[in-house]
């Protein structure tokens, strides 16, 4: 196999690994917040709330996308795509943005603001956006938080441990990654956003900590699932990439 056939190669397999995350990344922004659903369960007789939004299901993928490019394509690439996936938020915005901005449907033509009907409710695509920007504001700032994150802990486990013990840097760094996702993007989505079902009824902290919680252990539980696929993924992408044990493809 030639070094070409092997450069075109690991840009196939780059351009593949970026591309699942970018996709992943635009879908669960647009999916975000707009159903949260209820996997609470009983443990001896005693209720634990849990509790995710739709979005959080896809939200795994990106970390195990970013943890092989890292181990792959080396730390350069990983924030390449990290920036990437944060031009692609504000370019979703964007979109959402003129797409409530231009005349149509759902909108007073004379006065400009968005109609509401008998049931108190607006367009279709008025409520996708309001829930998109809650959504987008708040993942865009624990995203950048997170992945960067998760970033610099897999490669610092992966120098610490001399490129043994996978299943070490891929674990510690999502989760720990993960932890600060679930913090930032709850607060933010409540705080900034205004856009969390909580009930005012209710104490506050004790709502979000269940949110919080629950978006965690749900993200700790696929990152430790996905381990066995992280070491498959790995011995199966090394020689297909003519890559030598703790080799980096970084020539792309």
């Amino acid at each position: 196999m030639s070094e070409i056939d092997y450069s075109k190669r690991r840009q196939r397999v780059f351009f593949v690994l970026s591309g699942l995350f970018l996709g992943t990344l635009a879908m669960l922004n647009i999916l975000g917040i707009s159903r949260f659903l209820d996997m609470s369960f009983s443990i001896f007789g005693v209720n634990i709330p849990f509790a995710v939004a739709v979005g959080v299901l896809p939200y795994p993928v990106t970390f195990m996308c970013t943890d092989l490019i890292s181990e792959l394509f080396g730390e350069e690439k990983a924030k390449d795509m990290v920036w990437v996936g944060l031009l692609l938020n504000v370019w979703v915005i964007f979109f959402l943005y003129v797409g409530g901005a231009l005349p149509g449907a759902g909108v007073d033509p004379e006065s400009g603001e968005v109609l509401v009907d008998a049931a108190g409710r607006q367009h279709v695509f008025f409520e996708i956006r309001d829930l998109a920007f809650g959504a987008v504001t708040a993942s865009m700032i624990a995203y950048l938080t997170a992945q960067f994150c998760d970033v610099k802990l897999f490669h610092f486990f992966k120098r610490l441990t001399k490129g043994k013990h996978l299943w070490l840097r891929n674990n510690a760094s999502t989760l720990t990654s993960q932890l600060v996702d679930s913090v930032a993007v709850i607060l933010v989505t409540y705080f900034l956003a205004n856009a969390l079902p909580v009930s005012s009824s209710e104490p506050l902290w004790p709502q979000l900590m269940v949110f919080i919680l629950s978006n965690y252990v749900f993200k700790a539980t696929v990152a430790a699932i996905d381990t066995p696929l992280i070491y498959f993924a790995r011995a199966k992408l090394r020689p297909y990439l003519g890559l030598e044990d703790n080799e980096e493809a970084t020539g792309l």
